[in-house]
C-alpha cells in the first residue's frame, strides 16, 4: 500500500502543452501590447519591427470609433500579433519608454541642480563644480546671479517676464552634464 502512495510519476512529454488558461492569458497580453502600439506616435511606431498587415491594422485603429468594432479590431490586432515576432516588438516598445524615462530623469536632475544653484547656497555651487570640473566657473556664477536677479524682479512685478537667464542656466547645466 505504501508503494502505491510513494510511486513517482515520470515526466511525460506528451502533456507538455500549455494550459488553455495560459494560452488565453498570452493572447490577452498580445492584444494589450497591440493597444499600446496604437497609442504610439508615427515616429515611434517606425522603430518597431512590424510587418505590413499588422502595421496597416495598427494605423487604421484610431479611425475605428464604435465600441464593439473597436474591440473586434483590437482582437484582430492581437491575432496578427500572434503570427508576428512579438518578443522583438515588445522589446522595441520597452526600449522606447526606457529612453523616454532616461530623458525625463536627466531633465529632473538638471532642474534640481538649477534650483539648488539659484537658491544661492555656496555648498551646492561647490558640489556642482566638484561633480563637473569641466564647467566654466565664472560663466556659471554669472548665470546664477542673473537668474537670481531675474527671479527677484519677477517677484516684484505684476506682469511676469519669461525666465530667459534661468533657461540659459538650465542649458548650461545640461551641457556640463553631457
Amino acid at each position: 500500500m505504501n508503494n502505491d502512495k510513494e510511486q513517482e510519476y515520470e515526466y511525460d512529454e506528451e502533456f507538455d502543452e500549455k494550459s488553455k488558461t495560459r494560452v488565453k492569458k498570452e493572447m490577452h497580453e498580445l492584444r494589450v501590447l497591440g493597444e499600446k502600439l496604437v497609442e504610439l506616435k508615427p515616429a515611434q511606431l517606425a522603430t518597431i519591427p512590424v510587418d505590413g498587415a499588422l502595421l496597416k491594422a495598427i494605423q487604421e485603429a484610431p479611425n475605428v470609433t464604435q465600441r464593439s468594432a473597436r474591440k473586434r479590431h483590437f482582437q484582430f490586432i492581437g491575432k496578427l500579433m500572434r503570427a508576428a515576432d512579438h518578443e522583438a516588438i515588445n522589446s522595441a516598445y520597452e526600449k522606447i519608454f526606457e529612453d523616454q524615462h532616461k530623458t525625463v530623469r536627466q531633465h529632473h536632475l538638471i532642474e534640481n541642480w538649477r534650483d539648488q544653484l539659484m537658491a544661492g547656497e555656496n555648498q551646492s555651487l561647490e558640489n556642482f563644480i566638484e561633480s563637473f570640473p569641466n564647467c566654466d566657473r565664472q560663466h556659471l556664477r554669472q548665470l546664477i546671479r542673473g537668474a537670481q536677479k531675474e527671479a527677484e524682479d519677477n517677484a516684484k512685478r505684476t506682469e511676469l517676464k519669461p525666465p530667459v537667464i534661468a533657461r540659459k542656466l538650465f542649458k548650461y547645466i545640461r551641457d556640463c552634464l553631457q
